[in-house]
């Protein structure tokens, strides 16, 4: 479980987020969204302890994040953000055997077991005939599932992603998410695409301006109410197999509403 209880946050005097509060339970998969600007990634960053909440804390299970070393934190949390080392000369094999380093002392070489962890890894996001090429000469979408993979070699029980499905066309956002659902970890993902959020997420949590607007289900925050207040963007709302989806009006239209 991963928990954050008065989450606050500021650059130099610029307030980014304000008394949030986020619970995801285990196996869940929650999804935060909202407009550009309203402190979802900073919130995520201050999950994993690449940044410090000020005020506020974050706690993995019980355990309290600004308590564990780094190590014991990358046992606990897997995390893919939108950078990653393009330019390091890594192959494929090696980028997701960097997800072994927690369970390793320092300059202890890789065991059997590791490189075991790692080919099950790749066959799992459908990459091992990609094993041996350079992870920088890769597609969005293929660096996209090779970065998963280290995720799952990692074995940690948490996973936190930060827009994976960015410039990917729309059958990888399909094929990156439903491998999200299926590694079967408490779950936060950062997602723009509301239509995703809706499709491939247990909870929604909505932020804007760095405050967090409402919380629950796809259902209950998908609204065209919410949606139109927080966006300003005229919406219809229709429900496709039992999942919400949004339909959006140009500009145009919203301004003669």
């Amino acid at each position: 479980m991963i928990t954050g209880t008065s989450i606050g946050f500021a650059y130099d005097r610029t307030a980014v987020l304000e008394d949030i509060e986020i619970t995801a339970g285990p196996g869940e998969v929650v999804g935060l969204i909202g407009p550009n600007g309203s402190g979802k990634s900073t919130l995520l960053r201050t999950l994993h302890g690449a940044l410090t909440p000020k005020p506020g804390h974050a706690h993995i299970d019980d355990a309290p994040l600004a308590e564990l070393t780094p190590r014991e934190v990358a046992r606990q949390i897997a995390v893919v953000v939108q950078e990653s080392d393009t330019d390091v000369p890594f192959t494929v094999r090696e980028m997701v055997l960097l997800g072994r380093t927690p369970h390793r002392r320092s300059f202890e070489r890789h065991t059997n077991t590791d490189h075991d962890i790692v080919t099950a890894a790749l066959e799992k996001v459908s990459v091992k005939h990609l094993s041996d090429r350079v992870f920088a000469g890769l597609s969005g979408g293929e660096k996209q599932r090779v970065l998963i993979a280290r995720a799952i070699a990692q074995g940690a029980p948490h996973l936190l992603l930060d827009e994976p499905t960015n410039h990917l066309d729309v059958r990888y956002q399909h094929e990156i998410l439903t491998l999200v659902r299926e590694i079967g970890v408490t779950t936060i993902v950062v997602l723009h695409d509301l239509n995703l959020a809706a499709r491939y997420c247990d909870r929604l949590i909505l932020l804007h301006e760095g405050r967090k607007i409402t919380e629950g289900t796809p259902a209950d925050v998908l609204t065209p109410q919410i949606i139109e207040t927080v966006y300003g963007i005229a919406v219809e709302r229709i429900e496709h197999a039992g999942v919400p989806q949004l339909i959006f009006a140009p500009p145009s239209v919203t301004a003669q509403r």
